[in-house]
């Protein structure tokens, strides 16, 4: 039997997904996150992830163990610049596609098919391939210079928000109180400075993105404003993805993932912004991002084996 291996490597776990040639999974193996490996303790934690997210796969499939694989597919956080050749050493495969995060989100939202999914967790990225394979992205520039829509900017633009109105120039808004109980704070400078040290890691800021969304929904405006300003961002991106690679009129199948989206007003709004475009029909995935990974395994697999 031929085995083929998808992995979805994140910031904060990593999954291992073993296959036959049907992408039918015969075993899941998870281990911690994987998201850097150029040096010293990120390389470490790179070998420790992969190689035990894949001995628990292979240990659930009841496989004998080394194992060689058909095919081997990675999308990876961060991408795949300083991981690639150390991939490759890890697992033994006849063939390889170690790409992004993104690239597997979209194969499993849309059952290997054409597509866009747009991504907004901490940070935010569109990315799609048409009919004809041609892939496109935008956003996904990280915090300083893009991700906006992301967990972490809707924090950013209520914090901003907290202190014009400290200053005098902007309005009153609830997210002051919310914010500042949630991080202890005695009042915003104290809580710009605490967001500036290493104990609030942009993955801790971005966890109050949850706090904006109740904002909204009990009616702060200031929230409700940076809600739908996300929502607007997200599906500028996916439009700017959808001119680079569909006609005019043409079906788009958009898929969302990412914990922004749990926000209902957001959704609703993107939903909205999105389908305003002739063509485009928005939906949840139908399978995550190691599920895509595994897709896209028997995909190159069965590719390069028909040459």
């Amino acid at each position: 039997m031929r085995l083929f291996l998808g992995i979805d490597g994140g910031q904060s776990s990593t999954t291992a997904l073993i296959g036959d040639e049907s992408g039918r999974v015969l075993g899941t193996g998870r281990a911690g996150p994987c998201n850097h490996a150029a040096a010293g303790e990120g390389r470490r934690k790179f070998i420790a992830a992969v190689s035990e997210s894949i001995h628990d796969a292979a240990l659930s499939a009841d496989l004998e163990e080394p194992l060689t694989f058909a095919a081997a597919c990675l999308g990876l956080s961060g991408g795949p610049d300083d991981k690639d050749a150390l991939a490759r050493e890890l697992i033994r495969a006849e063939h390889y596609l170690i790409t992004h995060d993104a690239h597997i989100a979209l194969a499993g939202a849309t059952g290997g098919g054409p597509g866009i999914i747009t991504i907004a967790g901490t940070g935010s990225i569109a990315f799609g391939r048409n009919a004809a394979g041609q892939i496109a992205r935008a956003g996904g520039w990280g915090y300083i210079f893009g991700d906006e829509g992301g967990a972490f900017d809707l924090v950013r633009q209520s914090l901003r928000a907290v202190l014009r109105n400290e200053e005098g120039w902007g309005g009153r808004t609830a997210l002051r109180e919310i914010l500042l109980e949630a991080a202890g704070a005695r009042d915003a400078n104290d809580l710009l400075h605490r967001f500036y040290t290493e104990q609030y890691p942009r993955d801790r800021v971005a966890a109050m993105a949850a706090l904006v969304d109740q904002a909204a929904r009990d009616g702060d405006p200031a929230a409700t404003e940076i809600l739908g300003s996300a929502a607007q961002s997200l599906a500028t991106i996916t439009s700017a993805v959808r001119r680079q690679l569909f006609g005019i009129g043409e079906a788009v199948d958009v898929r969302y993932a990412g914990g922004v989206f749990s926000s209902a007003p957001l959704l609703a709004r993107f939903r909205m912004l999105v389908e305003l475009e002739d063509g485009n029909r928005v939906s949840a995935p139908e399978s995550g991002a190691a599920e895509g990974a595994l897709l896209e395994a028997v995909r190159i697999g069965g590719a390069e084996a028909a040459r």
